[in-house]
């Protein structure tokens, strides 16, 4: 019975890939369908997504890597609008080498009055953006978009980057029916294959042969000088990876807590580790942190950077006169770099105009910034090393790989084993406290000798936002009270980087409308000053925070800093709960109620922890007279949870709501 059942599910697949996805041929079944038939909730599908890549010879350019895409797509929603919008970006420096996307057949396929109708895409609906200085991309526009509409596209990408493939994503924001891959790649380039993700899509691996021809032109010497031409054919091996998929689910990213999405979401990534040409030795490219890492620092982007200090040094001569210990050198060569340098948005491990002319310019990208940043801390004397990150938005480094970090910051060493993270790219950063993109597991930290080791990159420490409450509910049962909230470490910094544009009317009008209050005496302390905690503060008055029914006063007791509702909705999740770093949240609060009020009943204390000290919840209402305090603490030790727990935690929040949501009852006595 096992053998019967493992045939017709393989028949069954093999028939899937058996059909033929022509370009143009759209069957009435798939115009017709209103909703997806194993996910009622996706907004637009992937009815057929296939991909070829291969590196091909050029007797002109030498071997490229050319990618061919057909994908044919569902709108079922108007929310799925938004894929009728393709954008496929690609590599165009100001100077050098660059890609070419090309758009060969592109159409929009309605049924009108019955019939297939079809409306191709024209060059008026594909334009051409730079997105920054070295990435541009081709921008199509579907017309005639409509719910039941169906998009089909293909198009071709051609690279002279022959050591770079771009991930194989197995999985998306919408359903997948039939997912058709195919790598080929000749004998003489050696690629690690490197799973990502929470879904995988079986590998079927072949060889196969090509010939290709060799051309060269040499000058002949002799009584008169001529051009001969030669060519020689090669026969190569090589190796043929082809991904064959069907209903691969979405992973949708419509849960809070998500981090980047791409990283969890099934695939294959390729990278070069070495090349094998004939009558050529192997040439090794990455096969550990260590080689990795010396070839990062001996590159004039970047370690020769480090050697540069005659452009800075009145600058820092002047720091230095100032600054009594190690701390002080530290903190006034970071505010320095910080206040001197502006970033332009650019990500890099290497330099691009180098330290000395970003410097004179005041403006520069990561590397540069940072590169400088480390070099001043070294010559002040200090132990100072730049690190190695991958931001969010880049992956995660699990294994050996030069592409995998993006980024750099800086790093100094203290005798004791402590030490301290900076990044100057960010005005609001202080020591240890790194933007959130650079919170990314681990870097690596490169010393002078090209040897490297891992840093760890998220705080241990808790970032804390502290919540204090006083209250006082009158006869009338109008409400008037002061709020204070303190933000410490990360928290400070996220606080002043949202409001740093804001006019202090359009937060308060917010804050009002949130909370359903008035508000006076809004102050904003410590704003600019990094060196201390910010603290907001407001009084405000309301009438609808104490509810009356049948002489008996009703009030929830955190008021409108209560949560409301569980965030976590979904009813399961295959990806983990990525909260950026660990935190904790506490509320304490003094209500006063009129004399002539008793309570009569209040929330009971409540404490309950996640497995493995995640988290934790406390919860007390303690009441004497007429007077009712109420301490609240919500902390979470861990900043990564795994889906594993994800029941655990949503549950663990439905109960830290209802707790919040109850209800202190008041009568009179």
């Amino acid at each position: 019975m096992k053998k019967l059942i493992a045939f017709t599910l393989l028949f069954a697949s093999l028939n899937t890939f058996s059909q033929e996805f022509k370009f143009g041929k759209i069957s009435k079944d798939e115009l017709m369908e209103t909703i997806h038939p194993k996910d009622s909730t996706a907004d637009a599908s992937y009815l057929y997504k296939k991909r070829k890549t291969y590196l091909d010879y050029d007797s002109n350019k030498g071997f490229m890597v050319i990618t061919e895409c057909h994908e044919r797509i569902k709108i079922y929603t108007k929310e799925g609008f938004e894929y009728a919008t393709k954008e496929i970006s690609y590599y165009v420096p100001d100077s050098g080498d660059r890609e070419r996307v090309n758009i060969e057949k592109a159409y929009t396929f309605n049924i009108v009055d019955g019939k297939t109708e079809k409306t191709k895409v024209t060059s008026n609906n594909i334009f051409d953006e730079k997105i920054d200085k070295y990435y541009s991309q081709k921008k199509i526009t579907f017309p005639q978009i409509k719910e039941g509409s169906v998009l089909e596209l293909k198009y071709k990408i051609v690279s002279p980057y022959w050591w770079y493939i771009n991930t194989l994503n197995f999985q998306y924001g919408i359903p997948v029916n039939v997912l058709d891959y195919e790598v080929k790649i000749p004998e003489y380039f050696i690629f690690n294959k490197r799973s990502k993700g929470f879904f995988s899509v079986p590998l079927q691996e072949s060889t196969y042969r090509k010939t290709i021809t060799f051309k060269s032109k040499y000058r002949a010497r002799g009584p008169v000088t001529t051009t001969k031409f030669y060519s020689e054919d090669v026969t190569y091996n090589g190796a043929k990876y082809k991904f064959n998929g069907t209903d691969i689910p979405a992973m949708k990213d419509n849960e809070p807590y998500v981090g980047n999405i791409r990283n969890y979401r099934g695939g294959i990534e390729f990278e070069l580790s070495g090349t094998r040409f004939p009558n050529s030795a192997y040439k090794n490219f990455s096969t550990s942190w260590e080689d990795i890492s010396k070839k990062i620092f001996n590159s004039s982007s970047f370690g020769g950077q480090l050697d540069k200090s005659g452009y800075y040094k009145d600058d820092l001569n002047s720091i230095l006169e100032i600054a009594k210990n190690d701390n002080e050198k530290i903190a006034g060569i970071f505010n320095f770099v910080k206040s001197k340098m502006t970033w332009n948005g650019y990500h890099s491990k290497f330099t691009d105009k180098g330290v000395r002319k970003a410097y004179k310019e005041g403006k520069g990208n990561v590397a540069e910034i940072n590169l400088i940043l480390t070099s001043m801390l070294r010559s002040a004397g200090l132990t100072a090393n730049p690190v190695l990150v991958s931001t969010k938005t880049n992956g995660i480094p699990i294994f050996p790989t030069r592409k995998g970090f993006n980024y750099v910051i800086s790093k100094v060493n203290f005798a004791d084993g402590s030490y301290v993270l900076m990044d100057a790219t960010d005005k609001f950063s202080v020591p240890n406290v790194l933007p959130l993109r650079c919170l990314n597991w681990v870097g690596r930290e490169i010393r002078k000798n090209g040897v490297s080791n891992s840093v760890p990159l998220v705080p241990t420490s808790l970032a804390k936002e502290s919540n204090k409450l006083h209250i006082k509910v009158n006869e009338d049962l109008s409400v008037e009270g002061m709020c204070r909230r303190t933000y410490e470490d990360h928290v400070a910094m996220l606080f002043r980087k949202n409001n740093e544009s804001k006019k202090e009317e359009d937060i308060i009008s917010d804050l009002e409308n949130k909370y359903n209050v008035e508000i006076d005496n809004f102050k904003d302390v410590n704003k600019d000053k990094l060196h201390k905690k910010p603290t907001r503060s407001f009084k405000f008055t309301s009438e609808d925070l104490v509810e009356e029914i049948n002489g008996k006063l009703y009030l929830t007791p955190l008021f409108f800093l209560a949560k409301s509702e569980n965030p976590f909705k979904s009813n399961e999740r295959n990806y983990p709960i990525d909260y950026l770093l660990p935190w904790q949240d506490t509320f304490s609060t003094t209500i006063t109620v009129p004399e002539n009020y008793i309570v009569e009943s209040a929330p009971e204390p409540l404490a309950i922890g996640l497995p493995e000290n995640m988290g934790v919840f406390k919860y007390q209402v303690a009441h004497n007279k007429n007077k009712i305090r109420v301490q609240c603490v919500l902390q979470m030790n861990h900043y990564l949870i795994s889906p594993n727990y994800y029941e655990t935690v949503k549950d663990f929040y439905k109960k830290l709501v209802e707790k919040e949501m109850e209800k202190i009852v008041l009568v009179k006595g």
